[in-house]
């Protein structure tokens, strides 16, 4: 479904990548940031390989003024509305690479993750430091896939910030996943 007023806008492939799958959609905004800032957990697409590729396919289209939305975008716009006001909102949205520290309980174990995260909220580089071992790093090779973790967005990712250099010196002192020693 496209909104009335097209003016000034450009059609973006935006992509909801959620691990194994996902879902896309054609967006008319003013820009990839707009489409980022109205619907959460989308990356617009801009690689002219997958763009040509998805010329052909006959994807939902949607305009981000539009009342309505396609299945599942609804959601996701949704979602980001009701993100929008809170403190934080946005606030790690326009950077290349952020660098955070997020928490998890898994197996009545708290681990900490340090994460090096580009800007479409994929791990780039990973500390693993659970609270009874050996502190690990990680990467890409590492990993069998790697949907995005975060949404940069987030109002609450502002909180969880920390410093490049702080992420680094654990990098450097943390054993790679993969070794025995």
């Amino acid at each position: 479904m496209v909104g009335e007023d097209v003016t000034d806008k450009g059609r973006f492939l935006v992509l909801h990548d959620y691990g194994m799958g996902g879902s896309w959609w054609w967006v008319r905004a003013r820009s990839a940031r707009e489409v980022r800032e109205v619907f959460a957990w989308v990356e617009v697409v801009a690689d002219p390989e997958t763009v040509a590729r998805f010329e052909a396919e006959e994807l939902e289209e949607a305009d981000v003024d539009a009342p309505r939305m396609p299945a599942g975008l609804d959601e996701l716009r949704a979602e980001r509305d009701a993100q929008r006001g809170q403190e934080g909102f946005g606030a790690l949205a326009d950077r290349n690479i952020v660098y955070l520290r997020r928490r998890w309980e898994e197996d009545d174990e708290r681990v900490d993750y340090l994460m090096e995260v580009g800007s479409d909220g994929r791990r780039l580089r990973q500390v693993e430091l659970p609270q009874s071992g050996i502190t690990l790093r990680s990467g890409p090779d590492d990993w069998s896939f790697n949907p995005p973790v975060v949404d940069l967005f987030a109002p609450m990712l502002a909180g969880q910030e920390i410093s490049q250099s702080d992420f680094e010196e654990r990098w450097a002192h943390a054993r790679p996943t993969d070794s025995d020693e």
